[in-house]
C-alpha cells in the first residue's frame, strides 16, 4: 500500500505542527482571584524599564513604528506551505542581537497578526508562542486560527518566528539531503564501530551549526526572546502583555514573567515545562511520559481493533515494539519514495503520532505495515511530520532552532560515560524510548555555545494571576510539570488547571470546560480556582 497524502493527513500535519511543536529541550494551578489591575492592555505607553538585569533600550527600537503588509507564502525555514488569507499582515520587528549591548547590532523579527474582528471592543494583542523550541509562529497561528474565533473577536492576534527561527535570522547547518543522512544514522551504538559513526554524524552537524549560523548561536536563549516579547508588547502599544504559550512557550511566558512581572497582562502556559527539574531529570520524566502515552494508546488498540498490531499491550505490545525497533537497526524498511525507514526515523514516527489521540488511527496503520507488509511508508511519514520535512525534501529550521535553544539555556552536558550510567535507569522508565532519550542526552556535548544555567528562572513575584494548564496523559511535558510551575511562579501567582486526556496540551483537545474557562479569562478576566479539573 502506497502511503498518500489526503486532506486528512493534511489535517494531521497541520495539527501536529500547530499542536505544539516538538519537546522541549530541558524534557522540558481558590476561589477567584480578583483581577483589579491586571488589564491585558494599555494605550499611550512611556519607554519600559529594561526588567531584570536588562540594560535600557535605545528609543530607536522602544519607538520603531511597524509597517504591516501582505504575508509572503512561508519559505522552506518555516515549513512551507501557501500564504495565508488577506485578513492577515505581517511586518517585522527590529530588536538588539545581545541584549547587553542594546545600541549594537540588530535583527528581524517576523511578526504575522490578525486585527481584532469588534474594534470598538479591542483589548489589545494576544501573542501567541506554540513551542518547539524552534516552531514558526508566522506559520502556526494562522494554521490554527480557526480554533481562536472567539478571542480574535477582542484581541489582535499576534505571533512570530523567534530569534533563530524561520524569517528571524533562522539557524541552518546541514543541508536537506545531510539531514536525510543525518536522521537516519543509529544513534542508539552498540558496538565501538556504531559509536564512531554516530560520533562523527554529530561531529558533521555541529561544525555545520558553527560554520553558518555562528554569530546567531549565542543570542538565541529563552531569556533574550523573553526581551524580544517585551520589546513587542511596547511598539504593539500595550502596557501589559497578553501571552498565549503552548509547550516550550510555557518556558517562555513563565521567563517573561520573572522578568518583567509588572508587566504580566493575562497570560495562559498550556502544556507546561516543568522548571524544577535538570536535563536529566525533565528527560527521564519525558520518556515516563511518552511510555504512559504508548501504554494508553495500545490499550485504545487492544479495545478497539480486530488483530491490533502490538497485540494485547503492556509487556506483549512493548516487545513487539522494542523487536521492531531492533530489526530496523539491522534492517530498514523500503518506502514507495525511495528512502528507507530507519530504528530512528521510526521512533521519531511512533513519538510524532503520541502528541494527539487524532494520530492513533496512523500509527496502528504504520505499525501494521512494517509488521505485516514489510513496508515503511506510514511510519516515515509520521517521522516527517516530527521533523518538519515537507514533501519537496525540504526541513525547516525547527530541529536545528530547537537543539540551539536548549544548548543556549541549559548548562549541564552530559556524556557517554553519564549514558552509560544512566542507561538502566533509562530503559527501565521505557523499553521503547529509553535508549533513545538517554543517547539524546549528549545533544549539546561539544556545542560551540555554553548554556546560561542548570533551570531556568521563573518565580514571579507580585505578577498578575497566571493560568497553568496540564494534561494528565501529555507524553511530552507530563502533568506533574504544571503544578511545579504554577508553584514556582508563586503562590499569588500560579493558577494551576488540569484536563483529565491524552496528547500534548489543552485548548486544542476539543473540552468545552477547557476552551470555555481559558476564554472566559482571556476576555472577561475571570480567573478559575485553582486546582480546576476538566475533562
Amino acid at each position: 500500500m502506497k502511503y498518500r497524502t489526503t486532506s486528512d493527513d493534511m489535517t494531521l500535519r497541520r495539527t501536529r505542527r500547530t499542536r505544539l511543536r516538538g519537546v522541549t529541550g530541558a524534557a522540558i494551578g481558590l476561589a477567584l482571584i480578583a483581577t483589579a489591575g491586571c488589564s491585558a492592555t494599555g494605550d499611550g505607553t512611556e519607554p519600559s524599564s529594561p526588567g531584570r538585569n536588562g540594560g535600557q533600550l535605545p528609543s530607536s527600537l522602544t519607538g520603531q513604528r511597524l509597517h504591516w503588509g501582505a504575508c509572503p507564502a512561508p519559505d522552506p525555514s518555516q515549513g512551507g506551505g501557501s500564504a495565508p488569507d488577506g485578513s492577515w499582515q505581517c511586518s517585522t520587528l527590529t530588536v538588539p542581537l545581545d541584549y547587553a549591548k542594546p545600541e549594537g547590532e540588530t535583527i528581524g523579527i517576523a511578526l504575522i497578526r490578525a486585527r481584532a474582528a469588534e474594534g470598538s471592543r479591542r483589548l489589545g494583542s494576544l501573542i501567541f508562542n506554540f513551542g518547539g523550541p524552534g516552531g514558526s509562529g508566522v506559520v502556526g497561528l494562522p494554521e490554527s486560527a480557526d480554533r481562536f474565533d472567539k478571542l480574535r473577536a477582542r484581541y489582535d492576534l499576534v505571533s512570530f518566528d523567534p530569534r533563530g527561527v524561520g524569517r528571524s535570522e533562522g539557524i541552518t547547518c546541514l543541508g536537506d539531503a545531510d539531514l536525510d543522512r543525518y536522521y537516519a544514522t543509529d544513534f542508539t551504538p552498540d558496538d565501538a564501530a556504531e559509536r564512531a559513526r554516530a560520533d562523527a554524524a554529530e561531529k558533521e552537524y555541529i561544525d555545520a551549526c558553527r560554520k553558518k549560523s555562528s554569530s546567531i548561536l549565542p543570542h538565541v536563549d529563552t531569556e533574550s526572546v523573553a526581551r524580544d516579547v517585551d520589546l513587542m508588547r511596547e511598539v504593539l502599544g500595550d502596557s501589559r502583555t497578553a501571552f498565549f504559550g503552548f509547550s516550550y512557550g510555557t518556558q517562555l511566558g513563565a521567563v517573561y514573567a520573572h522578568l518583567f512581572p509588572d508587566r504580566v497582562g493575562r497570560f495562559v502556559l498550556d502544556g507546561a515545562v516543568d522548571p524544577t527539574q535538570d536535563r536529566v531529570q525533565s528527560a527521564l520524566a519525558q520518556t515516563k511520559g511518552f511510555q504512559l502515552a504508548l501504554d494508553n494508546y495500545m490499550k485504545d488498540c487492544a479495545r478497539r481493533v480486530e488483530q491490533c498490531p502490538t497485540g494485547r499491550g503492556g509487556s506483549e505490545g512493548n516487545g513487539i515494539l522494542a523487536a521492531l525497533l531492533e530489526e530496523l537497526e539491522e534492517k530498514p524498511l523500503p518506502t514507495a519514495e525511495g528512502r528507507v525507514l530507519t530504528a530512528g526515523l521510526a521512533h521519531a514516527g511512533i513519538a510524532s503520532a503520541l502528541y494527539t489521540e487524532e494520530a492513533w488511527e496512523y500509527l496502528t496503520e504504520g505499525l501494521r505495515q512494517a509488521l505485516s507488509e514489510q513496508r515503511g511508508d506510514i511510519l516515515l511519514a509520521l517521522a516527517d511530520i516530527h521533523l518538519e520535512r515537507g514533501e519537496d525534501g525540504r526541513y525547516s529550521s525547527l530541529h536545528a532552532s530547537h537543539r540551539s535553544v536548549t544548548c543556549a539555556d541549559f548548562a549541564e552536558r552530559p556524556g557517554k560515560e553519564d549514558v552509560a550510567r544512566l542507561l538502566p535507569e533509562f530503559r527501565k522508565a521505557s523499553p521503547v524510548f529509553g535508549e533513545y532519550a538517554a543517547w539524546g542526552l549528549t545533544g549539546c556535548s561539544g556545542w560551540p555555545v555554553a548554556g546560561k544555567s542548570l533551570k531556568p528562572e521563573v518565580a514571579a513575584p507580585g505578577a498578575a494571576p497566571v493560568l497553568v494548564i496540564g494534561v494528565t496523559g501529555d507524553p511530552a511535558t507530563p502533568y506533574a510539570g504544571a503544578r511545579n510551575l504554577a508553584r514556582a511562579l508563586g503562590d499569588s501567582v500560579g493558577v494551576d488547571v488540569s484536563l483529565a486526556g491524552e496528547g500534548h496540551g489543552a485548548y486544542f483537545a476539543g473540552s468545552h470546560c477547557l476552551t470555555g474557562l481559558v476564554d472566559d479569562y482571556l476576555l472577561n478576566g475571570e480567573v478559575p480556582e485553582r486546582g480546576t479539573a476538566c475533562a
